[in-house]
């Protein structure tokens, strides 16, 4: 069986395996990475953000997605990360936790997964698709509650459109998209609200002191 057709699920429960130790470095993950297709890359940086296991993953896998999009947007034939974020490092229980539950789902939804609207999984499509991960990847980034679940099934339903050549996964990642830009909104509409009515309120009571 050649490496391109050995499902996802396998390749993680592979990459489970091999990292075995008490705590594991950006640089470890990326090594073993090395030379897999791009949309599986996509697919192990985003898939733990949907299972919110391991405290502040979604930060720092947010910002390791910045990469990869990149990469589709400019269409760089490898991965390029500055040497101080591969020293970041997280503890392995938690990761392979993560992946583990990971595999899990891989296993679930990689099987309707296939080669179908290749159009979407080649540029100019790719520009795009990689513009909308890298607006998930910072949308991640953000310190806010309900921010990572939304992005990261966006940006996994990309992954797998783009590692099983499938446009019909990139295409429901839009709509998935624009719900986790629609929420950023909301949120930050509502935040100004609240510090404008507490900000009020504030006055109101300073005046009526004075």
């Amino acid at each position: 069986m050649r490496s391109d057709d050995v499902p996802a699920s396998r390749i993680v429960s592979e990459l489970v395996a091999r990292l075995d130790g008490d705590r594991v470095s950006v640089g470890d993950l990326l090594g073993h990475l090395e030379g897999r297709a791009l949309g599986l890359i996509l697919l192990i940086l985003s898939l733990p953000i949907c299972i919110p296991n391991v405290p502040g993953i979604s930060t720092l896998f947010g910002l390791l997605l910045i990469g990869p999009a990149l990469q589709m947007i400019f269409g760089a034939k490898s991965l390029w990360m500055p040497g101080f974020v591969k020293k970041w490092s997280f503890k392995g229980e938690h990761l392979r936790g993560a992946l583990k539950a990971c595999g899990a789902i891989l296993r679930k939804i990689e099987v309707l997964a296939k080669p179908r609207m290749r159009a979407m999984t080649r540029r100019p499509a790719m520009i795009y698709a990689g513009v909308q991960t890298l607006v998930m990847a910072l949308i991640l980034i953000l310190p806010m509650p309900g921010a990572n679940i939304i992005p990261g099934v966006a940006v996994v339903l990309t992954g797998l459109g783009v590692l099983q050549r499938d446009g019909l996964f990139i295409l429901l990642s839009i709509p998935v998209a624009a719900g986790a830009m629609a929420w950023v909104v909301i949120f930050f509409k509502y935040v100004v609200e609240a510090v404008m009515w507490v900000c009020g309120q504030a006055q109101m009571l300073l005046a009526k002191m004075m």
